[in-house]
């Protein structure tokens, strides 16, 4: 076999073998989801992980309320769809904020921070959100995989 390709087989493998265990998927992030596609979360629950591999449960009620639950804590607000952003306003509470969202597979959602407030939205001009979690819409199998999509 090649010298070379051999080295460069054995470069492949040693960087997927070291990726993290959940992180981003290589998806193209021109691909995100418009107004009218966000439009599936309305009234659909979402099962996902954060990067920091913590559970919750997002439910996006038919009347704009919103539920969130981790662990043993759970926030009550309201979400919206502004400008391309899908963003969840908690009562009382500032952690909520609009996200981008990309379809990385059939059941499999990823979604990248850009403004803590809907006035902020879409977020920032230098077109690099943050990813912050993925998840799966429940009732239809989750295509999400814990594994790197590259």
């Amino acid at each position: 076999m090649n010298p070379l390709k051999t080295l460069t087989m054995f470069a492949i493998g040693a960087l997927v073998l070291t990726a993290p265990a959940f992180s981003p998927s290589s998806f193209a992030i021109s691909a995100w989801l418009d107004d009218t596609e966000l439009q599936r979360f309305k009234g659909a629950t979402i099962d996902g992980r954060y990067v920091n591999g913590k559970h919750f449960t997002e439910h996006y009620g038919s009347d704009g309320r919103l539920n969130y639950v981790e662990a043993a804590m759970t926030l009550r607000g309201h979400w919206s769809i502004t400008q391309g952003t899908l963003c969840t306003i908690y009562d009382f509470d500032e952690t909520g904020g609009c996200y981008r969202v990309s379809r990385v597979d059939t059941n499999c959602y990823e979604f990248y921070f850009v403004s803590r407030t809907e006035q902020a939205a879409p977020g920032p001009g230098d077109g690099k959100p943050r990813w912050t979690a993925r998840g799966a819409i429940q009732g239809h199998p989750s295509a999400c995989q814990d594994e790197p999509a590259v």
